[in-house]
């Protein structure tokens, strides 16, 4: 009936069942068992368990709270069993994180095979430092990264080389004139497409081949080499980026190379593990087809 208040909870003592069963499947003491019921029953305002002479036995209200909540166990008892060995495990996906553009332009058309055969993919993409991080902690199980780990419990692998550089539209390589080494003073003026405010790569750039301090306020900003390539093809201005993300416009001539230096800066990306991590198949095919296709890299 509307409105029907249910009786209250009985006294303290009606679930101090005396068979221990249920505290000896859960493995905790029969008074967590007996707190945890008495809870439930205060927050559903219901009364689940009737005490018997011997022992306790579950109230029509249980049975069909137990008859809801039963396929979500269930669901949750075959997540909490992946993992484990058996022809009936659950398959698991292989975790792969690391930047972007090194994900999207180098890695996944590698990796496509694999997913089309049924191995399962989940892709992360962020920053280095937290990424390895992640790493650390079990949430990935391999990590692409252009920074070394340090210790004994994160083990890299030299994956591949990137070489920077220079580019612009030929528009803007006209304008701007002959460059050297020496003198990066033609660039002064010109405005610069950067990955972030502070300007890590051109900085980088400007300190390995032209010796000096970059000092200057980006015009665009894109937290994704992909759309600092994508700007600077239209026009925006002059930028430093990975050969291997803008060879297709170099070779199209949509961008030219404003200086070529004899020791151009390079990075090493890596592909990072957790030392003594359980072997998987799955991890372990996706970390071959990596290294396999990076000789070529």
């Amino acid at each position: 009936m509307p409105g029907r208040r249910w009786p209250k909870p009985p006294c303290r003592g009606h679930a101090e069942a005396r068979d221990p069963t249920a505290a000896r499947t859960l493995r905790i003491s029969q008074p967590t068992v007996t707190a945890q019921v008495r809870a439930l029953e205060q927050q559903l305002d219901r009364q689940l368990f009737e005490r018997l002479p011997r022992g306790v036995a579950a109230t029509s209200v249980a049975d069909e709270l137990a008859g809801r909540i039963a396929g979500p166990l269930d669901a949750l008892a075959e997540v909490a069993g992946r993992g484990r060995p058996g022809p009936d495990a659950p398959p698991e996906p292989v975790h792969l994180a690391g930047p972007a553009e090194m994900l999207s332009v180098r890695a996944l058309p590698v990796l496509a095979p694999l997913a089309a055969g049924g191995v399962l993919l989940r892709v992360t993409t962020g920053l280095a430092d937290d990424l390895l991080e992640g790493l650390h902690g079990g949430r990935f199980d391999l990590v692409l990264s252009a920074v070394r780990p340090r210790g004994r419990s994160l083990a890299a692998v030299p994956l591949m080389d990137e070489e920077f550089v220079l580019v612009a539209t030929p528009e803007w390589a006209a304008g701007i004139g002959p460059l050297t080494c020496d003198d990066p003073g033609p660039l002064r003026e010109v405005p610069l497409v950067a990955y972030a405010e502070d300007l890590p790569i051109l900085r980088r750039y400007w300190r390995h081949v032209f010796r000096t301090r970059l000092s200057a306020r980006p015009a665009v900003v894109v937290p994704d080499l992909r759309g600092v390539l994508s700007a600077v093809a239209a026009g925006a201005g002059v930028t430093v980026l990975p050969r291997y993300l803008c060879e297709a416009e170099l070779a199209s001539g949509t961008l030219v190379e404003l200086l070529t230096p004899e020791d151009p800066p390079i990075n090493t990306g890596f592909l990072v593990a957790r030392a003594g991590a359980p072997a998987r198949a799955p991890v372990t095919a996706v970390r071959e087809r990596l290294l396999a296709a990076a000789h070529d890299w």
